[in-house]
């Protein structure tokens, strides 16, 4: 199995750096390094990044150091592959408008890697921290997915979800006996101080969501047969942008919840025990550290994710 990180977002609410490799573990262990960890300890045997040019010499360094020392159960090195998104990859019929700058997204990217995975995979954001246990539950999940039409996703509580510093942007799932059924991607998400959750939606008055609503915190399991539905949705969304949009973003929720209601794909959804937590804005940091530093005292982790500290 392969775990395939996205790590090329701009990450535009959490201001000045890069969050994707923002040291938040007690020896400056990056969220990455967790995911990498908790994936090779339930199975995982290759690790795949998404990853943007400016930050290549940091990735590098970091696969040759903490990366390249992960063991498999049975002791192998783990394969690592590193895939740039950019727009090189887009397809011949679509022109990039000047003055773009921004990623077309998270189906763009992981349709990125769709040369270099030829197994079943989960994909998960490099900046937030899913736990253990979600790897463990993703990995017996795609042992038993079919080659073709089947997925699956871990669901968080959209309560344990939110930051007090800001608005979010959640996919919010309907279940269905197991399966997702709906995936409404919901825009500014603000957790009030009198503990109510609400979408402060542009185009209508603020309205307040259940905070035990399962959310999608892109945490997918697909087989390589999806990239061709990937494909096809993602040259719809080209071919359905307006002339010199440079914000428009093809993402993976939407696309799943398409391909659900078109009876493509079934997408089976796991639960985990662990909690969620990232990053979205730069406040949200120390509290990230507080809780990794946590895990560690408490035995989840060794002292450091780090060779030689």
């Amino acid at each position: 199995m392969t775990l395939v990180v996205m790590a090329a977002g701009l990450g535009s609410r959490y201001g000045a750096g890069c969050k994707q490799i923002e040291g938040v573990g007690p020896a400056g262990e990056i969220l990455l390094e967790y995911a990498a960890y908790d994936a090779v300890r339930a199975g995982f045997t290759k690790i795949v990044l998404i990853i943007k040019d400016d930050m290549r010499e940091f990735i590098e360094k970091l696969c040759s150091g903490s990366l390249s020392h992960l063991r498999t159960p049975d002791g192998k090195p783990v394969e690592i592959v590193c895939v740039c998104q950019d727009f090189s990859s887009l397809p011949d019929f679509f022109t990039v408008p000047e003055g773009r700058t921004k990623p077309y997204g998270t189906t763009h990217a992981t349709l990125c890697v769709k040369n270099v995975v030829t197994e079943p995979f989960a994909v998960i954001n490099a900046d937030d921290y899913y736990g253990a246990e979600a790897f463990r539950v993703i990995y017996e999940a795609l042992k038993n997915l079919a080659p073709e039409g089947e997925a699956c996703m871990v669901g968080y509580r959209l309560k344990n979800t939110v930051s007090k510093y800001g608005t979010v942007t959640r996919g919010i799932c309907r279940e269905e006996n197991g399966c997702l059924a709906e995936v409404t991607e919901t825009y500014r998400i603000l957790s009030c101080p009198d503990g109510v959750i609400r979408a402060e939606a542009e185009s209508e008055a603020p309205y307040p969501l259940d905070p035990n609503a399962l959310v999608s915190m892109n945490f997918w399991g697909y087989t390589p047969k999806t990239f061709l539905l990937m494909e096809e949705y993602f040259n719809n969304f080209l071919r359905g942008l307006a002339p010199g949009d440079l914000k428009g973003e093809c993402l993976l929720p939407p696309m799943t919840d398409t391909l659900i209601k078109s009876g493509k794909l079934s997408v089976k959804v796991l639960q985990s025990g662990d909690r969620w937590f990232g990053m979205t804005y730069a406040a949200d940091r120390p509290k990230v550290a507080e809780e990794l530093q946590k895990l560690h005292d408490a035995g989840v982790y060794p002292k450091t994710l780090r060779v030689n500290g």
